[in-house]
């Protein structure tokens, strides 16, 4: 599931032809078969006013689910760079060789995190990957060579900022697989559905009201394009921007 609203606009498509769909499908198909009469039609506004407020809310609480996600990656973003500007500045604890051999290291790696941020391409992706990995690697060697030799409370301030810098990236990690699950969606996609075919069913006259049926599959499907857009950390337009990672290379530039 996640492999498809990691495209918004697919998402979109894709919910406003079935809803669409649904209304028509209420809309001819169980007028034919059902026989809505007056007198019950007040006990099918309430149906269907329940079904509408159901969907709303679970609309609803999918959105602030998304937002509390984007607002997390936002937050891990900020945590990486202030992790690796201060391993940054630690690193003038170490020996002159090894803090010129560290700080090389983090600016290497600081390139590979904005890289993370920005790129979209599956095989960049995996490359970044690797190249991260090998990098956290070659950074712990090159502060726990010194720290095995000289072992005092500033060589284990040295150490303590680098275990940050590499925790760090795997807290960014969990904040980007921390998806809203498959299961809401579903749970979303019945009930809009439901919702349709009951506003198709309840329809006077379907030819008549063409066009206002149209309203709710439109509202609903750029529902469910928002919270796709901004629950995918790649897909999109709305994504995190690595302000605070570039911001940190800037300051390395200057320096």
């Amino acid at each position: 599931m996640n492999k498809v609203v990691d495209f918004p606009l697919l998402v979109f498509a894709l919910s406003f032809a079935v809803m669409w769909l649904s209304t028509r499908v209420g809309a001819v198909r169980l007028r034919q078969r059902l026989n809505l009469d007056e007198s019950a039609r007040e006990d099918f506004g309430v149906i269907l006013g329940s079904t509408l407020t159901l969907l709303g809310l679970i609309i609803g609480f999918s959105f602030s689910m998304a937002v509390n996600r984007y607002d997390q990656r936002k937050a891990y973003e900020e945590a990486e760079a202030n992790a690796i500007g201060t391993e940054y500045v630690r690193a003038d604890l170490l020996p002159v060789a090894d803090a010129a051999k560290v700080r090389t290291l983090l600016r290497q790696y600081l390139e590979q995190r904005i890289l993370f941020y920005s790129t979209r391409s599956g095989d960049e992706i995996r490359r970044i990957d690797a190249n991260t990995a090998r990098l956290q690697t070659e950074l712990w060697a090159a502060v726990t060579g010194p720290a095995a030799t000289l072992q005092t409370p500033m060589m284990a301030l040295a150490v303590g900022g680098m275990n940050d810098v590499l925790n760090s990236q795997g807290y960014t990690q969990a904040a980007w697989w921390n998806r809203i699950p498959t299961a809401a969606w579903i749970l979303m996609l019945a009930i809009a559905v439901c919702s349709n075919l009951l506003i198709g069913f309840g329809a006077r006259n379907a030819k008549a009201e063409r066009a206002l049926l149209l309203i709710v599959p439109l509202v609903v499907s750029i529902s469910f394009f928002l919270i796709a857009d901004i629950d995918s950390p790649r897909g999109g337009v709305i994504h995190v921007h690595p302000e605070n990672l570039l911001s940190l290379a800037g300051s390395m530039r200057a320096q």
